[in-house]
């Protein structure tokens, strides 16, 4: 059930550890804000609040404070998925941001690169202190300039059908999590294409290359 059509980029905020500035540079690409329930609790910038909350409202310290400010709470009793799965099923946006998911607990991370996989084709863009994470879409092209680190990591078996722009292609190489992976590749400059034969692929960018990732995904603020 979609809870937030937003003709906008949305911002989704998790409970886990939120980089300085991470949150300013994402809500300039997505500025409608939505929390994933204890992430309501993130202090935004100054001008900025929550449209919503949604979760199982398990770590929700202040609903009413809150609800003060605008938001509108969205409880989900279900406990077959995460906070995050809970937002990315119940959002409609033409891209998300995710602050708030990746690093602090280990559980936590994988969960959430599980997500990214589980949400695909819907265009889903998560930050960490150093890094983004996104499915890869089956075949995708973008510029990240010369020497940028372009790791794949895959979530299930997939195979690279064609590449251009990396030091070392992935056509016609098999992957899967417990055999080849992909992390530690390199950008040669201008546009990199790359097409896989199935979603599964994680891709894993310098967090200096949001806006790029961003834009290739389809989604502008």
């Amino acid at each position: 059930m979609i809870l937030i059509d937003s003709p906008r980029p949305v911002t989704l905020v998790g409970a886990g550890p939120i980089p300085p500035g991470a949150l300013a540079r994402a809500l300039a690409l997505a500025p409608l804000a939505v929390a994933a329930d204890g992430g309501g609790a993130a202090e935004l910038p100054e001008g900025r609040a929550f449209a919503a909350v949604i979760g199982d409202m398990d770590s929700l310290s202040d609903p009413e404070g809150l609800r003060a400010t605008g938001a509108e709470l969205h409880e989900i009793a279900e406990q077959d998925t995460t906070d995050l799965e809970k937002c990315l099923y119940s959002v409609a946006a033409p891209l998300t941001l995710g602050v708030g998911f990746l690093g602090g607990r280990a559980d936590h991370h994988l969960a959430a690169m599980s997500a990214l996989v589980r949400a695909a084709p819907r265009p889903v863009i998560l930050l960490g202190s150093d890094d983004i994470c996104f499915a890869c879409p089956t075949e995708f092209a973008l510029d990240l300039g010369e020497g940028a680190r372009v790791s794949f990591f895959p979530m299930r078996a997939v195979a690279g059908l064609r590449s251009e722009g990396l030091r070392w292609s992935v056509a016609g190489l098999d992957f899967a999590p417990d055999q080849r992976i992909g992390t530690s590749n390199a950008a040669l400059g201008g546009a990199m294409r790359v097409a896989f034969d199935g979603p599964g692929m994680l891709a894993i960018l310098p967090l200096d290359r949001l806006e790029a990732a961003a834009a290739a995904l389809g989604g502008r603020a």
